[in-house]
């Protein structure tokens, strides 16, 4: 099974079918291991139905004891045995399964990476969530078709050569009986697929919606869209129900096929051979074989019915997340350097324009221009963004990463130790995209908790930075989440941050404090901060005021309070605040 740290390899991509094939040749020993045993398996089990004949025919019915008594041990041994193997192959392709499953988790999620913030812009985060919930384990289980699956090709032909000895009939009988049940079950397979991926994507769509519902509602209750939202949420909920009530019907039929057509079958065939065994033309002993053989032949036509199904869904999965693997990060076509010293950022769709060296403050009227104006500095978005007399666009990604860092009052907090949490070794994890930056040097840490007020923090916890934290930091408030994000964005020091409301969660004793730490330790380097808090715009150097996306005005937070109607309504929380 494939290890935590292992390499999963290159996934094949053409298609769904091509993945499938990649995970059974990852595990080339144990899948031809799992085929093995489930054949052995299911070839034994048709041999249980020739030992009981021969006993019969050999021992009973001329009563010879030591005939019956040799071929009754016989059969206990080749029992005992096959009870063995089914253990075997059990347990064999629940390792084969597990590797698959882990390997596609694996390969999911190093993409995902790869991808970075351009996920966000090709792929929902319903048809992500989807793939790792629900398509990994499909795209797994449809690899049972490796062991049971050849182990039932293998069976009934065996039983079909046996079924020859006895009765060419009988055995014409069987051989035509596989492709009749194929022509019925084939369809509803087809059937399935087409139901299966219309399900996945409703599925997907309304994972999705969940995701926003859950990141919006306090929102949405204060505009007093939460009913509204609710009703439409409902209605799509009802039509994927209702999908899956389709999905489910095929599913019933294909299922009840695969059990109700082998029993029509074994009565046929063992009416078929009692009529011969009445006109003299098999022996007792051959008709007793001949209803174990179809008895038997009721598991590899079931398990094939079965299989077929699995790899029907299984495909529609693989496809899913073979699409997923497609996706490409955002092309790094820049090829020249970035500037040798602190330079301008200028952004000239909004008129933004950032000197170096400087705390500068954007406010917007509604704060997702801002955000936008952020993300194009910081080329997470497509621009004519300039750093000093060259376009973003133009200069290499990695240096660019290495001294813009963009840091998200909402990125994520992975689990870990806090001081893993705020410094990881690798620097930067966290923030709107790994970045490289390098580790922090000593001292930093402490000096970054100091800035952003976050010193309370590590005391009340039980181990200091020691204590293992939850993902995303659950056991914290909000505003001390917001802190330690900010003391991870401080920590890595870089030449410019771009910060996203770096203090919104915070009481106001707090961010004061947090506002007059923030300037001195960012001294002489560039920092840009999306705010509308009085408290850390008077501690800015420069704030410009952005109307529809554009910059309406700019100066100090003083000064626009004076000159600026529209800023002043916009930031001025009560009267003693603007005074203050």
């Amino acid at each position: 099974m494939i290890d935590a740290y292992e390499d999963p390899g290159t996934p094949d991509d053409r298609s769904g079918a091509r993945y499938l094939w990649w995970l059974v040749t990852r595990q080339p020993g144990r899948c031809a291991a799992g085929a093995m045993f489930g054949s052995v398996w299911m070839v034994l089990l048709a041999a249980t139905p020739y030992l009981m004949s021969r006993a019969i025919d050999d021992g009973l019915e001329p009563g010879d004891m030591s005939a019956l008594a040799l071929w009754s041990g016989a059969l206990f041994a080749v029992g005992a045995f096959n009870a063995w193997l089914s253990i075997m192959r059990h347990r064999t392709m629940t390792r084969v399964r597990m590797d698959a499953n882990f390997r596609t988790v694996k390969v999911v999620v190093g993409h995902a990476a790869r991808l970075g913030a351009s996920l966000r812009r090709q792929a929902g985060a319903g048809e992500v969530v989807t793939i790792g919930v629900s398509d990994v384990q499909t795209v797994s289980q449809s690899l049972t078709v490796v062991g049971p699956g050849v182990g039932a090709v293998v069976g009934y032909l065996v039983i079909a050569l046996l079924l020859v000895s006895v009765s060419g009939l009988v055995a014409l009988v069987v051989l035509l009986g596989l492709p009749a049940i194929a022509l019925l079950v084939g369809p509803l397979l087809g059937r399935l697929q087409g139901s299966e991926k219309e399900y996945r994507e409703r599925q997907g769509v309304l994972t999705a919606r969940i995701g926003d519902l859950a990141g919006g509602l306090r929102v949405l209750g204060g505009l007093g869209g939460k009913q509204l939202v609710a009703d439409a949420f409902r209605h799509d909920s009802v039509r994927l129900r209702e999908q899956g009530y389709r999905v489910g019907a095929v599913t019933s039929w294909v299922q009840a096929l695969g059990v109700g057509l082998p029993t029509l079958f074994l009565a046929v065939v063992t009416w078929l051979a009692a009529r011969l065994a009445a006109q003299g033309d098999i022996t007792v002993g051959q008709l007793v074989s001949v209803y174990g053989y179809v008895a038997v032949l009721v598991w590899p036509v079931a398990f094939l019915v079965e299989c077929g199904y699995q790899i029907s869904r299984g495909l529609v999965c693989a496809r899913r997340v073979v699409r997923f693997l497609r996706l490409e990060p955002l092309a790094d076509t820049g090829t020249r350097d970035a500037p040798c010293e602190p330079s301008a950022l200028y952004d000239p769709e909004s008129g933004v324009h950032v000197l170096p060296g400087r705390l500068t403050a954007l406010v917007a009227e509604h704060p997702a221009d801002a955000t936008t104006v952020v993300d194009r500095l910081g080329r997470y978005a497509p621009s004519n963004a300039t750093w000093g007399d060259r376009r973003l666009d133009d200069i290499a990604l990695d240096q660019i990463r290495a001294r813009i860092l963009v840091a998200d009052h909402e990125s994520d907090l992975f689990a870990g130790t806090l001081q893993d949490m705020i410094a990881p070794s690798s620097g930067g994890a966290g923030n709107r995209a790994t970045s490289p930056h390098r580790p922090a040097p000593a001292g930093a840490l402490r000096k970054a908790l100091h800035t952003a007020a976050a010193e309370d923090i590590v005391q009340a916890l039980p181990n200091g930075l020691g204590t293992s934290m939850s993902a995303q930091a659950r056991n914290l408030s909000g505003g001390q989440r917001q802190r330690i994000r900010l003391a991870r964005a401080l920590v890595t020091d870089p030449e410019i941050l771009l910060t996203i409301e770096p203090t919104s969660a915070l009481d106001a004793h707090t961010e004061a404090i947090v506002a007059g730490r923030l300037r001195a330790a960012r001294q002489g380097r560039t920092t840009v901060v999306t705010t509308t808090s009085p408290l850390l715009l008077d501690r800015t150097d420069t704030v410009q005021y952005l109307v529809d996306g554009k910059v309406a005005a700019s100066g100090t937070h003083r000064e626009l309070l004076d000159t600026t109607p529209g800023y002043r309504a916009l930031v001025a929380r009560d009267t003693e605040e603007v005074l203050g």
